[in-house]
């Protein structure tokens, strides 16, 4: 009994070809997370889920286990991250590994630092929390949101037209990074988004989806400022 990082990596890219062992700022992306990961020294286990020799081959040089390959029912296009990590705590089973506490991290997340899960950790851990989620504000109130109608601009929430920024409540996105549960909780209910989710707030500056290439670069811009600030 104990935790588990699992880091989900399948060799599938469509917009960004490898994009999981592209290389970020001078190593794999996917480097980072196992990095982050081992250093903290939260998990009783760090690994892989991926269907992909070669990710396998570089994730077990930074030190990650990968036991088994990811199956064909859990690598397509349309398998969820639930579906993943559900196998993956499924073969431990077999095993005879169980956890009581797992973390999803994602493997394009070069801002997960093994600080970041440490402190994540010890805030679920204290908890009763069903997951924990690092999130990110909105830059600009989403109560003021505006849309097109029938070609012309209107506001989503009118009644909002005139409020002032800092008089409305700030709203919220997940940061995409990685996310803390329970391990029966997750099991029961195939997903982390229900029952008593704690929020881990983080900077914008350490927040970037990468879905293309521009992003890839607006990610090392962050990354690099990012670790000026640390260094």
């Amino acid at each position: 009994m104990g935790s588990i990082a699992i880091i989900p990596a399948r060799g599938g890219s469509k917009r960004i070809p490898r994009k999981n062992i592209k290389e970020f700022c001078g190593k794999p992306i996917l480097a980072y997370s196992i990095e982050a990961a081992l250093s903290s020294g939260v998990f009783d286990a760090v690994m892989v889920s991926t269907d992909d020799e070669e990710i396998a081959d570089i994730a077990r040089a930074y030190g990650a286990q990968v036991p088994f390959l990811r199956s064909a029912e859990a690598s397509g296009d349309f398998a969820t991250t639930a579906d993943v990590l559900l196998e993956v705590l499924a073969e431990y089973e077999k095993m005879g590994q169980s956890f009581t506490m797992g973390c999803c991290i994602f493997p394009t997340a070069p801002f997960v630092t093994d600080k970041k899960l440490t402190e994540a950790s010890e805030k679920f851990s204290a908890s009763t929390a069903d997951a924990l989620f690092p999130v990110v504000a909105f830059d600009y109130p989403t109560q003021r949101a505006m849309v097109i109608r029938e070609g012309n601009l209107v506001f989503e929430n009118p009644q909002y037209m005139n409020s002032r920024s800092q008089d409305l409540e700030p709203h919220y996105h997940d940061a995409g990074q990685f996310f803390f549960f329970r391990v029966e909780a997750f099991k029961k209910n195939r997903t982390a988004l229900v029952g008593e989710i704690l929020p881990l707030e983080v900077s914008g500056l350490e927040v970037q989806d990468i879905d293309n290439e521009t992003d890839w670069q607006i990610a090392e811009m962050k990354y690099r400022l990012m670790r000026e600030k640390t260094d």
